[in-house]
């Protein structure tokens, strides 16, 4: 406001704080304490009601991903919304191979913190079941380290093997990985009938874990990477999947392509643009933001899709589920939303005696 030249600040009279007009106040300062009285009158949301809002609009999953699982990618469609085991129409077409991603419908399959060990071995005994069909499966599982080391196996070990990737010819044995955020990666040799199963989170990711069990399967089975057929099952997306700057550096050391897996976003960014009045300083320009740090998002699911085409795999014979486990605990376990709560998912893969 201006009165005879004089810049002045406008200040409201309330009860709780009579403010005055005086001449020693610049307009950024007056729209300051215009925006601080909106706030405090209701006009304008807080700083966290505004955060609050833009985080629960940022997730692409959560408004895009109807609430059954029909809208999978390579899943069987007309399926119900606690399905316990969801399988790849891409690996349909081979009547000796068996392969699933179960879902909260089939209860936890890890022994986790706080599980029940009998409810663990129940659950996974009628997983075993509905997968049987004339086949009775021997289970083989892992204690999984976040390595990139692979098993080739022909019978269960006595004693849990340690490692991150199963593969195997031998028919009756049912290869899984547990998975509650971190990618679960299914590998078929539709020629041979072989199979393998990875674990891959981001430290399996950056040691190649994927790639190397293709490796295997070529150096185990003779196997020729264009008779290899993928699936990557449902995990943490890059909508979710904020990582630190330890992790981004250790992909660019190995990846020519890290800086394509790998996005940058700003909390306050959609604030900024709804509400611009909350953000107003006299600070000098380029330091008004520096308290909002950058956040750091990986993709998991492209990182392992490039591995599997540098392996040799066909892209057109890769496919993966759409399912964020962090936006869809509705239908799947996430250690990242539930912590110490979360159940494990199973992925499975096996040849049919």
């Amino acid at each position: 406001m201006q009165r005879n030249g004089a810049v002045l600040n406008c200040r409201f009279q309330t009860q709780r704080s009579p403010w005055r007009c005086t001449p020693d106040a610049s307009p950024a300062d007056a729209e300051l304490r215009m925006a601080s009285f909106q706030i405090r009158f209701g006009a304008l949301p807080t700083l966290r009601e505004a955060q609050r809002e833009a985080r629960l609009r940022s997730c692409p999953s959560r408004k895009q991903v109807p609430p059954s699982l029909d809208s999978m990618v390579g899943v069987a469609t007309k399926v119900r919304r606690q399905v316990p085991v969801v399988s790849s129409t891409l690996f349909q077409k081979w009547p000796w191979l068996v392969q699933g991603f179960t879902t909260r419908g089939a209860g936890n399959l890890g022994f986790t913190q706080g599980s029940s060990r009998k409810a663990v071995e129940r659950n996974r005994a009628q997983l075993l079941q509905r997968l049987s069909k004339n086949t009775r499966w021997r289970l083989v599982t892992l204690r999984q380290i976040h390595s990139d080391i692979v098993h080739c196996v022909s019978s269960p070990a006595e004693h849990a093997l340690a490692g991150d990737g199963l593969i195997t010819r031998t028919p009756g044995l049912l290869l899984a990985v547990q998975t509650a955020d971190c990618l679960p990666v299914v590998v078929v040799d539709a020629k041979l009938r072989a199979a393998g199963v990875f674990h891959a989170g981001w430290r399996g990711t950056v040691k190649r874990i994927v790639e190397k069990g293709v490796g295997e399967m070529r150096r185990y089975f003779g196997s020729v990477p264009k008779n290899l057929y993928a699936v990557i099952g449902p995990g943490v997306h890059n909508c979710c999947y904020q990582v630190g700057e330890e992790v981004r550096e250790r992909f660019h050391s190995q990846f020519a392509y890290a800086g394509e897996l790998f996005h940058e976003t700003k909390e306050s960014d959609e604030i900024h643009e709804r509400y611009p009045l909350l953000f107003l300083t006299a600070r000098a320009p380029g330091h008004s933001e520096s308290h909002f740090p950058k956040k750091i998002f990986l993709d998991l699911v492209e990182a392992n899709r490039r591995q599997l085409m540098d392996a040799g795999v066909a892209a057109k014979h890769i496919s993966a589920s759409p399912l964020c486990t962090s936006c869809r605990t509705d239908l799947l376990f996430s250690y990242r939303k539930e912590k110490d709560a979360a159940g494990r998912l199973m992925a499975v893969v096996g040849i049919k005696r």
